[in-house]
């Protein structure tokens, strides 16, 4: 996700003026970032949802070097167990409470409504330090208007991923354009197979991402205003593309999260996907030890119209709560934090740092050797530049519900798109921030 030289100090004034309206006084226990009195060490509280699998580099691992290193700046981190949505709500309660951490993973799409509702800290001067270490497009994810609320750690930007070993058994190359995808559709369904898969329980985060693939840019401000457009020319290039694979029945049409995906997978039917970039840390699993193992390749997203660009589809950073007593050296055990990239990698996160990244032996070994870390360090530069989120952008969720109305034919693709252009809106105002009609 970026955010752009429009999306200026108009939209962070715009914020500002929505928290005085919210009444959320978040304290903060002062700035100066410097070391507590008596020469006592700094302690940094950092809370995360990092999985820390079998086979992973545990995040206390990662901690515990940085704490034998750095004697004044010490750093606990507390795993959250649970969903992304009940992390933000603890978080809220707890820097309401003045007892909150000083670092949490974020999602780029919350960051601009934490901000709004004054959890987050405004670090600009140290972020900007370390700001070469990570990429344009990451980093701006992290930004709102002229504020900057932490570090990037990770992206999820749209690629896509094929069975290599059926492609060429139907003649098949990996796809460079939506025209590319809309012929090997055909082929490929000619003969028993897909080489998509319609998510309608991911269009919000998959459908958005899509069409900033496509070169729209949905939220900006206009003077003093939001402004709203999810139903530009990149939307109507993705609607019309799907609308014409689900009226032929040319795309597996199921839930990414339901048993249909992994069945179509396991038994060969499915042999492509348009999915985010954390996906390759766990996509073929269900493939080990089968024929297929070692059959998947990763390539770039086809061109949806705008050239060599991708759409952001999740993906965290690392924000400075509000009331964090010692922003920076928050900042630099931040930064040292999310330069770790192999450790962090082989959490199967795609990291949002700059630099070489192994890839894990897992990847390897069921990407058939492929370097996939290269591939999706490429579509990390590939992102749109000019794709901020907009306070209220978890509302969008109402477009998963005109999404499976689309694969039931009582809506249509497009409709998935008004959905977010009047769900946006109305959020928006909700919030007490002013939109331009």
């Amino acid at each position: 996700m970026a955010i752009t030289p429009r999306f200026t100090r108009t939209a962070a004034i715009v914020a500002v003026g929505a928290v005085s309206a919210f009444g959320l006084a978040a304290c903060s226990s002062g700035d100066s970032g410097e070391s507590s009195a008596g020469g006592d060490p700094v302690t940094i509280e950092y809370l995360h949802r990092l999985p820390d699998g079998e086979g992973m580099t545990p995040t206390s691992e990662i901690v515990e070097r940085w704490n034998a290193d750095h004697p004044d700046i010490q750093v606990k981190a507390t795993k959250f167990d649970g969903k992304s949505s009940d992390m933000i709500l603890k978080l809220e309660t707890d820097v309401k409470a003045g007892n909150g951490p000083c670092l949490a993973q974020t999602g780029y799409s919350e960051v601009p409504q934490l901000f709004v509702k004054g959890l987050l800290q405004d670090v600009a001067d140290e972020a900007k330090k370390y700001e070469d270490d990570f990429s344009a497009g990451a980093f701006s994810g992290m930004k709102v208007g002229d504020a900057i609320v932490g570090l990037p750690q990770d992206t999820g930007p749209l690629v896509y991923f094929y069975n290599e070993a059926e492609f060429t058994a139907l003649g098949l190359d990996a796809p460079k354009t939506l025209d590319d995808l809309t012929a090997d559709s055909a082929t490929a369904t000619a003969a028993g197979k897909y080489v998509t898969a319609f998510t309608p329980d991911e269009a919000q985060n998959w459908l958005s991402a899509q069409s900033a693939a496509a070169g729209d840019t949905w939220f900006t401000t206009a003077g003093d205003e939001w402004k709203v457009d999810a139903e530009g020319d990149g939307s109507e290039r993705v609607a019309a593309f799907w609308q014409g694979l689900l009226d032929s029945k040319q795309t597996l049409a199921t839930e990414r999260w339901g048993e249909g995906f992994t069945a179509a997978l396991n038994d060969g039917s499915l042999i492509g996907h348009v999915g985010a970039a954390w996906e390759a840390g766990f996509l073929l699993d269900s493939l080990d030890g089968t024929p297929a193992e070692g059959q998947w390749r990763v390539a770039q997203l086809p061109d949806f119209g705008a050239g060599a660009m991708s759409g952001p589809d999740g993906g965290s950073g690392v924000s400075v709560m509000k009331g964090c007593e010692h922003p920076a050296e928050a900042m630099e055990f931040n930064a040292w934090f999310n330069t770790q990239v192999d450790d962090l990698a082989s959490q199967g996160l795609v990291v949002a740092a700059k630099g070489d990244v192994e890839t894990p032996e897992k990847m390897l070994r069921q990407f058939g050797g492929q370097d996939v870390l290269a591939e999706l360090g490429t579509a990390t530069e590939n992102l749109n530049p000019d794709f901020p989120y907009a306070p209220g952008f978890s509302t969008l969720s109402k477009m998963n519900e005109t999404a499976a109305a689309a694969v039931a034919g009582t809506a249509t693709v497009a409709d998935i798109f008004t959905t977010a252009q009047d769900t946006a809106v109305a959020s928006l105002k909700d919030l007490g921030l002013p939109v331009a009609e």
